[in-house]
């Protein structure tokens, strides 16, 4: 087997062709990974997104409890969600609010240390929508 390149390059691929977003910013929370599904997601190409803070789809009212769990978790080392998908809102380029389904998990180095974040999301606005619309029916 091929200890060379060939790890990186399959890596690339699947982060490429993920069918949720993958989204990895580093501690500072500046993205260093941007898929395709961000792209159709979130609007964001990676061109635009890489480098860029993740306020970009972070709804300005939701801010500062976001980064007050990121830095927490960066220093703890631990999640409070531990994996578990929550459901938060996000925004679009166009500036469309979303529900999106994410999970968290850090990214430690070789020592342990949290050097970032993953995030797995996936866009669940129609069927919070539908669900919302059919529960005030029902009222």
């Amino acid at each position: 087997m091929d200890t060379g390149s060939e790890p990186i390059g399959l890596a690339e691929h699947i982060l490429q062709q993920a069918a949720d977003a993958l989204i990895y910013a580093d501690r500072h929370g500046h993205i260093q990974r941007w898929n395709a599904a961000c792209s159709a997601l979130f609007g964001f190409s990676a061109k635009e997104a890489l480098g860029a803070s993740l306020d970009i789809i972070i709804p300005e009212h939701l801010r500062s409890a976001h980064w007050a769990a990121f830095n927490a978790a960066l220093e703890k080392g631990s999640l409070k969600l531990e994996g578990r998908p929550t459901l938060t809102r996000a925004v679009h380029k166009d500036g469309r609010r979303l529900y999106v389904e994410m999970t968290f998990a850090l990214v430690k180095d070789d020592a342990g240390v949290a050097i970032g974040s993953v995030a797995m999301a996936r866009d669940v606005t129609e069927k919070v929508e539908k669900a919302r619309a059919a529960s005030r029916g029902a009222a």
